[in-house]
């Protein structure tokens, strides 16, 4: 059994969750974030998180289907440009392929966000993988 965090280092989870506060007032629409934040916790393989932020989603208003589709989204026709373009750059920043998020990626997804935004995106996908980290390390898993 590992060891449980929150109850372990509550101020520095409470520090931690406190993270949402901010994105919460962002411009960034909540379906968006959840969205993201799904996707990372995919990539990311943290069952905790996956379902949470699936439940989150759906309680959200999202369509289960479009959420089944996340993890192949780039071939599903559920999702606008604009999503797509916040999803790719989710995958570049968790993955960080040739320890880079790529020009294209970058440059795609600033033809769709205002800098403020695109900033705010790249905190909340930054934000995502630390909470990942967190769950996978203490093995936290959905509750039944």
């Amino acid at each position: 059994m590992r060891i449980d965090y929150a109850v372990t280092a509550p101020e520095g989870y409470k520090t931690l969750l406190a993270m949402y506060g901010y994105l919460k007032k962002t411009d960034l629409a909540p379906a968006l974030l959840h969205l993201v934040y799904l996707r990372v916790s995919q990539i990311n393989g943290c069952p905790y998180c996956v379902d949470l932020h699936w439940k989150d989603a759906i309680q959200a208003g999202e369509e289960p289907r479009k959420l089944n589709g996340v993890s192949n989204w780039k071939y599903m026709p559920f999702f606008s440009p604009l999503e797509k373009a916040a999803l790719a750059y989710a995958e570049a920043i968790t993955i960080l392929p040739g320890l880079e998020v790529s020009d294209a990626v970058y440059n795609e997804a600033r033809q769709h966000f205002q800098d403020k935004d695109l900033v705010d995106l790249g905190l909340a996908i930054a934000h995502m993988n630390m909470l990942n980290r967190v769950a996978i390390t203490f093995h936290k898993v959905p509750e039944l």
